[in-house]
């Protein structure tokens, strides 16, 4: 066990991750959750399995185009941008207006928390030392060749998903189950193509199949917990809650167009990819409507 850990911490981080998640599913299925809590688990746990079960397709998929890769990419995309519409930003004006007043106050108040949560993952991309298919390496300068490029991907991932687990959390603390669970599930169903894509480039870098299936899988296993803290925090206070939305929904806003937008154009698929996005946001306005 200890050669294993010395050898391949990744696999190791990766099995204890998704250990933590098996632990809050027996919690969830015992009842120690109740609540906006139990439902915004059980949201994110789904998001966690669609990741898992997408990068253990890679043993039946063992390589897919670029420009379908990019056209995924790009559904995932418009997800997101219609999630930080409809889900988060304007149940952010609702409640920031009950809570300042109509009008520039609320706006206000929820431009500030936008601008909060792009600042936050901008600090972070460029704190963390981290990784994408396309783009290649980002993050602090010379850093690359002390990093093992497995942990590059992998936390490139990871900070797409804190957003996205965080953002189902409050929004399930806001109360709004409809619009709640209509975001846990467009963030599932984004999240299973995100998984294989993981384990492509995983195995595309020289990395064993299983280990790529176990790692991708892994780098689901953060939304859950990142669910848990969102709905946690905003339970201690209504008053945090819009500015915890637009926070939620400018972190999201960030990955779109730093991250997402550009990986899937780099490649020379723009139309493709732009025409995902379109799909995706319809897809998450039916949704958030269907749900409401």
């Amino acid at each position: 066990m200890v050669a294993l850990i010395r050898n391949n911490p990744e696999s190791a981080l990766s099995a204890s991750l998704l250990a933590a998640v098996a632990i809050l599913v027996a919690m969830v299925g015992t009842g120690v959750f109740a609540g906006e809590i139990r439902g915004a688990l059980v949201a994110t746990l789904g998001g966690a399995l669609a990741t898992g079960l997408g990068a253990y397709a890679i043993f039946f998929v063992r390589r897919t185009s670029a420009l379908l890769q990019d056209t995924l990419l790009g559904v995932g995309a418009g997800i997101m941008l219609a999630a930080s519409i409809f889900s988060l930003l304007l149940p952010a004006l609702e409640k920031s207006s009950a809570l300042v007043g109509t009008g520039w106050p609320a706006v206000t108040l929820v431009g500030i928390g936008l601008f909060c949560g792009g600042l936050f993952l901008w600090g972070m991309d460029r704190a963390v030392p981290h990784a994408h298919v396309v783009t290649g390496y980002e993050g602090p300068n010379h850093q690359e060749m002390r990093v093992r490029r497995i942990w590059l991907f992998v936390v490139a991932v990871t900070l797409h998903n804190i957003p996205e687990g965080l953002a189902v959390g409050v929004s399930f603390g806001a109360g709004d189950l409809g619009r709640a669970a209509a975001l846990g599930f467009g963030i599932g169903f984004q999240d299973a193509p995100e998984g294989l894509v993981v384990a492509l480039a995983l195995t595309g870098i020289g990395v064993p199949t299983w280990r790529a299936a176990l790692v991708g899988a892994a780098s689901g296993a953060v939304e859950p917990l990142a669910g848990l803290l969102g709905a946690a925090l905003v339970g201690l206070s209504s008053a945090a809650l819009p500015v915890a939305l637009a926070v939620c929904a400018g972190a999201m806003l960030f990955v779109i167009s730093h991250e997402i937008i550009p990986e899937s154009h780099r490649q020379g698929h723009e139309t493709p990819a732009t025409f995902g996005l379109l799909a995706g946001f319809v897809a998450m306005m039916f949704l958030d409507v269907a749900l409401a």
